[in-house]
C-alpha cells in the first residue's frame, strides 16, 4: 500500500510521530473545525492509521493548532496556536487509550505566534522561531531560557538541530540562513549570492558526514545545496525535486532525505549517493505539503495537507537489514563452515585426517594394518 488516509472530520493543520517502545508508534494530528488534537495508532503491516482516535484534546473557543513537535522520549508534545502562545502537553498511555494533559508553562504562553518548533536530538533543548523573527531556546524540562534573540530573522522559515545538539540552523523568509551555538549565541551566516534564497535546512544525522543540507531557490532553479559544518563552506549541490520545496525532512539514522513540494509531490533521496530513490507525484494533488516526517523505525513517511488530510506512505527504497537478520546470517555461515569442515575431515586420507598432498598412503609405509607393529617401534 502506497498511502493510507486517517478517518475523521476536520481540516488537518499539522501532525507528527510520537515514538513508543517496541516500535508501537502513534501519530498526533492537529485539526480545525472543531480545533482538536487527536492521537491515532499506526499499523505497520498495512501502513495505515487507526480509523478512530485513541486520545483527544479539544481546544477552547478561538484557539486553533498551527504546528506541533514531539519530545524524543515520546512523553510530551508542544503545540503552537493561533492565539500566539504554545501549549505543553504531557502524554499518558493507558492500555489502548492515550491521555493528553495540559501542563502550565508560563515561558511558552508568552512566546507569541510561532512558525517553527524543534527539539534537540538529545531532548535537552527546545527552540521556537516566531513569525516576528524572535528566536528563543529553552532548557528541557525546566524551561529556563538559554538564548533570546528578538531580531534573529525577519520571519522564521525553518530550523533544525545538529546531531550532537551543539548547533541550530535557522532560515528566514527573506532568504537568509544563520547558525547558532546552542550554548553560546550567533556563530555565522551562510553565504549566498544575490539571486539565491535559502529556504529549508536539515543537518545530517548518520554521525559520519558533518553536513548541512539546504534547499536554495536560484531564480527558476530549485537546488539542494550541501555545506560542510566544520568550515561552513559549500561543497556541492544537486537538483533533486526540480520544483520549489515546501518541507524538508531527514530520517533518524540519516540515510534518507525527503523533500515535499508545494503542489503535493514528495521525493526521497539516499544521502550517501545523493540520488533519488523514491518519487511520488501528486500524493497530495494540488496541495502544499504541510507535514513531512519519517517514521522512527520503518521506511514510511508521514505527510499532511489541508485538502487531503494525513497520510502514511511506504517508501520504495531498499529494505534495511534488521539486527536479528544479521545474527541469523552469521549463524548460518558458521553452521555451513562446520558442515564443510566435517565433510572435509571424513574424506581426508592422512593419518591425522587432514590432506597432505604428495605423501604416500599410511598403509603403504607401515605395511599391513593388521600386523603387530607398534607405533612406539617406529
Amino acid at each position: 500500500m502506497d498511502g493510507a488516509d486517517s478517518s475523521g472530520q476536520g481540516t488537518v493543520m499539522c501532525a507528527t510521530w510520537i515514538r513508543r517502545p517496541e516500535n508501537a508508534h502513534v501519530v498526533i494530528v492537529g485539526k480545525l473545525t472543531p480545533p482538536v488534537l487527536e492521537i491515532f495508532s499506526y499499523h505497520p503491516i498495512t501502513t495505515s492509521l487507526s480509523t478512530s482516535p485513541k486520545g483527544r484534546f479539544e481546544f477552547e473557543e478561538g484557539v486553533e493548532p498551527v504546528t506541533i513537535v514531539a519530545h524524543p522520549s515520546g512523553d510530551a508534545v508542544v503545540c503552537s496556536t493561533t492565539t500566539g502562545g504554545c501549549k505543553l502537553f504531557e502524554i499518558y498511555f493507558k492500555g489502548e487509550n492515550v491521555e493528553l494533559v495540559v501542563k502550565e508553562s508560563i515561558p511558552l504562553q508568552d512566546v507569541g505566534p510561532q512558525k517553527c518548533l524543534a527539539f534537540s536530538v538529545d531532548g535537552s533543548k527546545l527552540a521556537t522561531g516566531g513569525v516576528d523573527g524572535h528566536l528563543k531556546m529553552f532548557e528541557w524540562p525546566n524551561m529556563s531560557i538559554t538564548l533570546d534573540e528578538p531580531r534573529a530573522h525577519k520571519s522564521f522559515q525553518d530550523m533544525d538541530f545538529s546531531l550532537d545538539s551543539e548547533f541550530l540552523a535557522t532560515t528566514s523568509t527573506d532568504g537568509s540562513a544563520r547558525i547558532w551555538q546552542t550554548n553560546g549565541g550567533p556563530l555565522t551566516t551562510l553565504t549566498r549570492n544575490a539571486d539565491e534564497n535559502i529556504e529549508l535546512c536539515r543537518f545530517s544525522k548518520n554521525g559520519t558526514q558533518p553536513f548541512l543540507f539546504c534547499t536554495v531557490q536560484k531564480g527558476n532553479r530549485s537546488l539542494t545545496v550541501v555545506w560542510d559544518i566544520s568550515t561552513w563552506k559549500r561543497i556541492g549541490y544537486r537538483t533533486l525535486l526540480k520544483k520549489p520545496a515546501a518541507l524538508m525532512s531527514i530520517s533518524l539514522d540519516g540515510k534518507y532525505l525527503a523533500l515535499g513540494s508545494k503542489d503535493g509531490d514528495i521525493c526521497v533521496v539516499e544521502v550517501k549517493k545523493m540520488e533519488v530513490r523514491h518519487l511520488t507525484r501528486r500524493l497530495h494533488l494540488g496541495s502544499s505539503i504541510g507535514t513531512l516526517e519519517f517514521c522512527p523505525s520503518d521506511r514510511v513517511i508521514l505527510t499532511t495537507s489541508r485538502e487531503w488530510g494525513v497520510m502514511a506512505t511506504k517508501l520504495n527504497v531498499p529494505v534495511d537489514w534488521k539486527e536479528w537478520q544479521i545474527y541469523l546470517l552469521l549463524l548460518g555461515l558458521f553452521l555451513a563452515s562446520v558442515v564443510v569442515f566435517y565433510i572435509f575431515f571424513e574424506n581426508s586420507d592422512s593419518f591425522w585426517n587432514f590432506p597432505q598432498p604428495g605423501r604416500p598412503k599410511i598403509d603403504s609405509v607401515l605395511g599391513d594394518p593388521k600386523s603387530d607393529d607398534k607405533w612406539s617401534e617406529l
